[in-house]
């Protein structure tokens, strides 16, 4: 994609969601084919990962067992690029994204069909420090896990490369905001289909059909990207350099981003301590419910899912004009914002009262965290070089997702060993250390120095 000029619709638009429709219809066929599959494939990650630890819950397993499943999903997420860019190589570009969308879309079904694969116990004296109950595996939702990250493999330094190349240095944040409005509708309309399926059928048969649905919209993008993605001219596959290379970048990082990479880091793992155990807090410990005008009864399970839609209604209502406040006062606090409520909310939800209402404006605040996220991502990208811009982004999340990878499992021994309140509480103290952190040692990106 070339530089941003005159005319061009996210430098001249960028900063309405009209000129992100615009900007958005205006791309490519092949990059807008692959976005469209983006979008697909998020709608289903969407509609499904956030009920998994609830699912698994009715299937028997423990908090234990269900930090193991998150810290599962965050090995995945740190390891899987660099396996996927090495099988790119090989087969080329075309042939790998089918093959990591069918892979997703059989994860789907080995979830729909985890409770006839069985659960493995794992006494826990065989596990040092457990002092719980024993551990429930569902051997399925892990299974499938590892096949329904696999097309999440692709597309997040290619997509920082790309705004980097598109935008100009002073309207990074904007131009990211772009990208992450599109994206991001996913997050929206995803869990609301779900609510819906689950206030019609129950969780049971209702989650079920969620999975099915995903299936459906994994396999239709898979087919439609394969057939008219053309990968000739791309070079995403082909750059792969090995580990070597992956050093040098950690080695040559911008001086800008380890303070921003220790307080990023300190969130997330704490996000990550408690993140898939938000479902279970409204649904068991909290099992709040509510009734709407119109929509009728919500059951707790149904409820979560309009929760995440409120939340993420804030997430695409802010994201704009966050990013066009950071391009006038400067990122850092926008960031920091954004670390703030990362930091704040596991402690609030945990005390919160069983109100759909005061639950509702809790996910509602929680979703000013995404506010935060076009101004972080162009303070990790904005110091790299011109063409550099994935390299760099690719180091800083492989190092920060491969410490926060053991997070889940953190929080899950305490959760169970201990105390939800305990565990929530951790997650808020280690989250708010890092905002700290990032607000002493940050630097400001200064697209003029």
């Amino acid at each position: 994609m070339a530089d941003a000029t005159e005319g061009d619709p996210i430098a001249d638009d960028g900063e309405s969601v009209l000129g992100t429709l615009r900007a958005f219809f205006a791309l490519e066929r092949d990059v807008l084919v692959l976005s469209v599959a983006m979008f697909a494939f998020s709608l289903g990650f969407q509609m499904t990962g956030r009920y998994v630890p609830r699912y698994m819950s009715l299937l028997g397993a423990g908090g234990l067992a269900i930090g193991l499943y998150g810290t599962v999903g965050n090995l995945i997420s740190a390891v899987y690029p660099y396996p996927g860019g090495a099988l790119s190589d090989r087969i080329g570009s075309r042939l790998a994204l089918t093959a990591f969308g069918l892979a997703s879309t059989v994860g789907f079904l080995v979830w729909l069909a985890a409770p006839l694969v069985g659960t493995v116990t794992v006494d826990p004296s065989v596990i040092p420090l457990v002092t719980v109950e024993a551990v429930v595996l569902p051997v399925g939702i892990f299974l499938g896990l590892f096949l329904a990250q696999a097309w999440k493999s692709f597309g997040l330094g290619a997509t920082f490369a790309v705004v980097k190349q598109a935008v100009p240095p002073e309207r990074l944040a904007t131009g990211f905001a772009s990208t992450e409005t599109v994206r991001r509708l996913a997050f929206l309309v995803g869990p609301l289909f779900a609510a819906a399926l689950i206030a019609v059928y129950g969780f049971d048969l209702g989650f079920r059909a969620v999975l099915l649905v995903a299936a459906a919209f994994g396999l239709v993008a898979t087919v439609a990207q394969h057939v008219l993605y053309d990968a000739s001219d791309d070079s995403i596959g082909k750059s792969f350099e090995g580990i070597s290379a992956v050093a040098d970048d950690l080695r040559s990082m911008p001086s800008a981003l380890p303070p921003l990479l220790a307080g990023d880091t300190l969130v997330r793992f704490a996000n990550g301590m408690v993140y898939v155990f938000f479902v279970i807090v409204v649904t068991e410990l909290l099992a709040v419910d509510a009734t709407l005008p119109v929509v009728g009864y919500l059951s707790p399970d149904a409820l979560f899912g309009v929760l995440l839609a409120v939340e993420m209604v804030v997430a695409l209502a802010s994201m704009v004009p966050m990013a066009r406040l950071a391009d006038r006062v400067g990122l850092k606090p926008v960031v920091a914002l954004g670390f703030a409520v990362y930091a704040s909310f596991p402690i609030l939800l945990i005390n919160a009262p069983a109100d759909p209402w005061v639950v509702g404006l809790l996910f509602a605040f929680s979703g000013l965290r995404f506010a935060g996220l076009p101004a972080h991502k162009a303070l990790i990208v904005g110091p790299a070089e011109q063409n550099a811009g994935g390299r760099v982004t690719g180091a800083y999340y492989l190092l920060r997702n491969t410490l926060t990878i053991p997070s889940a499992l953190v929080g899950g021994y305490l959760y169970d060993a201990v105390s939800p309140e305990l565990a929530f509480g951790v997650a808020t103290a280690i989250g708010l250390v890092g905002t700290g952190v990032f607000l002493v040692f940050g630097k400001e990106f200064d697209p003029n120095g």
